[in-house]
């Protein structure tokens, strides 16, 4: 997925938003504000949204002098999710397609995206995508590949939302490999917050080797290549994800909710839309 020219000022939105966390140094705010905007000059439109986050944020760290704005966030964001654990367990466990409500679950974690929110409500939003219609629902088809599936790569996006990615690969009920960011940006999984999410305990974790908000695949390990090349089954979170990999020639099945009007544009939904999409099958 190429970048839009609605992009552009979100890139700005987003430098303001990160380098306040980061910093009460006006100074290094506008600069990181000056910096960001004559580098919007250079940014390739070709290039996906997530690949230019390298940039943006890249940017932020180097003038900030922070690495990770959103450290405590992200912890805060997986407490606050773990709490609502056994309440959605059971509600899983009682539902009449216990999958589909996984499923639905997992979708419902990704409103805690920073990126693109300034607020959110994780119970609020619960309720809300528990009822709400898919806008794309490839879900027949999903079922028919997980039955024959052996192996699943799961692609996680933000911290939060990883601890309702558990309640859906407990739910898959085959191997998943569960991969992250190789390193700190806004509020997406890595390593660390995956451990503390417990994924740990359901599915392997590797390191993709992307530093964007989504899966760069020239940024790939080898190790994730070759896991991504002989799954069975690709299952991707979130937006940042899908910017990275809609253009992918294998199967993958997003799910995700579109936040933004350019997301929803390309999948050819209203913006605020449940996803759960299936290419190149």
């Amino acid at each position: 997925m190429k970048t839009y020219l609605e992009c552009l000022p979100c890139f700005v939105e987003q430098a303001l938003r990160a380098s306040r966390i980061a910093t009460s140094d006006k100074t290094k705010i506008k600069q990181v504000l000056d910096e960001v905007g004559c580098m919007i000059r250079e940014i390739p439109m070709e290039n996906t949204p997530a690949e230019s986050g390298i940039r943006v944020y890249g940017k932020i760290r180097e003038i900030t002098g922070v690495a990770d704005p959103y450290r405590e966030i992200k912890r805060q964001h997986i407490r606050e999710a773990q709490t609502l654990y056994p309440e959605l367990e059971k509600m899983i466990e009682e539902s009449d397609d216990p999958l589909l409500t996984a499923i639905r679950l997992a979708i419902a974690g990704n409103v805690i995206d920073l990126g693109i929110n300034k607020t959110f409500n994780i119970v609020q939003d619960v309720k809300k995508i528990l009822v709400r219609d898919f806008g794309i629902f490839d879900y027949e088809v999903f079922k028919e590949q997980l039955d024959r599936a052996k192996t699943i790569l799961y692609l996680g996006d933000n911290a939060g939302e990883s601890v309702f990615d558990k309640l859906l690969i407990q739910q898959l009920k085959k191997p998943v490999v569960y991969a992250v960011r190789t390193a700190p940006i806004i509020n997406d999984v890595t390593l660390e917050e995956a451990r503390l999410s417990g994924l740990d305990e359901v599915a392997t974790l590797i390191d993709s080797g992307s530093p964007a908000p989504g899966i760069i695949m020239r940024y790939a390990t080898p190790q994730f290549l070759e896991i991504y090349q002989k799954a069975d089954i690709v299952i991707s979170k979130g937006q940042g994800n899908y910017e990275g990999l809609s253009d992918e020639k294998r199967s993958i099945f997003f799910l995700l909710k579109a936040k933004c009007p350019v997301i929803a544009h390309h999948l050819g939904v209203q913006e605020g839309d449940i996803v759960l999409k299936a290419i190149n099958l």
